[in-house]
């Protein structure tokens, strides 16, 4: 799943969140609450992988020269969204290696 579509996804969700709390009429608590999700799932997303994640990426490194590009340029500290680009090149480098 790409970035793009879980982007996609939750503004869709908080459109649909904003329209039930307007209907139910508790604008301000939706709104609250939305703002919280959002707040943590950046977090989630811009938070550093753990010592696993080196690990793979240290096995993939040298496979495919634009996976070691992000790679390179990820390090030193990896955040989860630079993995989740990281393991798409690669697979999608692997997918087409095998094609």
């Amino acid at each position: 799943m790409s970035l793009t579509t879980i982007l996609i996804t939750g503004v869709v969700l908080t459109v649909i969140f904003h329209f039930i709390g307007v209907y139910s009429g508790a604008k301000k608590f939706v709104w609250i609450a939305l703002v919280l999700i959002w707040a943590g799932a950046i977090s989630i997303a811009r938070s550093e992988v753990k010592q696993k994640g080196y690990d793979y990426l240290t096995s993939i490194k040298g496979e495919f020269s634009q996976t070691d590009e992000l790679i390179d340029d990820a390090m030193p500290e990896v955040s989860i969204y630079e993995m989740i680009t990281i393991k798409n090149s690669y697979m999608h480098e692997k997918h087409k290696k095998n094609d």
